[in-house]
């Protein structure tokens, strides 16, 4: 099965960018999406042979997520199941025979780290709904997770030690997520790999100088390891200012 996620900031705007032209040539059985910036009726996407999900922030123009796939699920659930978290549109969760699948998009710190202690609350939930999930069967999550785990993560990262997104805190809440059993599928694949960035500013010309983060993710429980066929980092499509990444997995 192929997977996409791709945090698309504007889904009106990056329609308008080709994001139509990517979601067909890709194919992907399922396509999550963050920061669609959307409210429910102010988009009318026509794709036939999908379900679509939609999380809306409460909040008009920010945040929100959705979910688009081949194979209905289960169930389908919104947010975390926490009130205080559960205003933004930032979590969706599918339940197949097999497996949960999820988007997120993980609370920006912002500058001069004005909601870094929100985050920290929030990657403690988040686990939390993980782990609960993983009693039940295993997990598939993917999404802006608005953390550059290690330097090579991103192309500077002397000067962003302190800055949202590589401050000590969210990566440590990161290495967390993987001493608990989830597994960085991209890293799984190029544990070395260098200059491979899934978001860059649209300030200075960052992409084309490849400036760039990683920041967004495909993770899966550790008993999903040997179903594992490959992941990507889908850095020559534009429209928006992140790209999309891919999962392959048998499940």
């Amino acid at each position: 099965m192929k997977f996409i996620s791709w945090n698309v900031n504007g889904l009106r705007a990056c329609v308008n960018k080709g994001f139509l032209d990517f979601f067909h040539e890709i194919n992907a059985d399922a396509f999550c999406i963050q920061e669609t910036k959307l409210q429910e009726g102010q988009i009318d996407l026509s794709l036939p042979g999908y379900y679509q999900y939609w999380n809306y922030a409460k909040k008009k123009g920010y945040s929100g997520t959705a979910i688009f796939t081949k194979k209905e699920p289960l169930s389908v659930s919104y947010g975390i199941g926490i009130p205080e978290h559960d205003e933004e549109g930032r979590v969706i969760t599918l339940e197949y025979e097999n497996y949960y699948l999820i988007t997120c998009y993980t609370p920006n710190s912002q500058s001069e780290l004005a909601r870094l202690s929100y985050r920290m609350e929030w990657e403690d939930a988040f686990l939390q709904y993980l782990k609960g999930l993983e009693e039940k069967k295993p997990v598939i999550f993917c999404g802006d997770l608005n953390v550059a785990h290690k330097e090579i993560d991103l192309k500077n990262p002397k000067t962003n030690r302190k800055n949202a997104g590589f401050t000590d805190e969210e990566r440590e809440k990161f290495s967390v997520l993987l001493e608990n059993g989830f597994i960085d599928t991209f890293r799984y694949f190029y544990p070395e790999q260098e200059g491979i960035y899934s978001w860059w500013s649209y300030r200075f010309h960052a992409r084309e100088k490849n400036a760039g983060w990683r920041i967004d993710y495909f993770l899966v429980s550790q008993s999903l390891k040997e179903k594992l066929k490959g992941a990507a980092i889908h850095t020559e499509v534009p429209g928006s200012d992140h790209c999309p990444v891919e999962l392959e997995i048998d499940c």
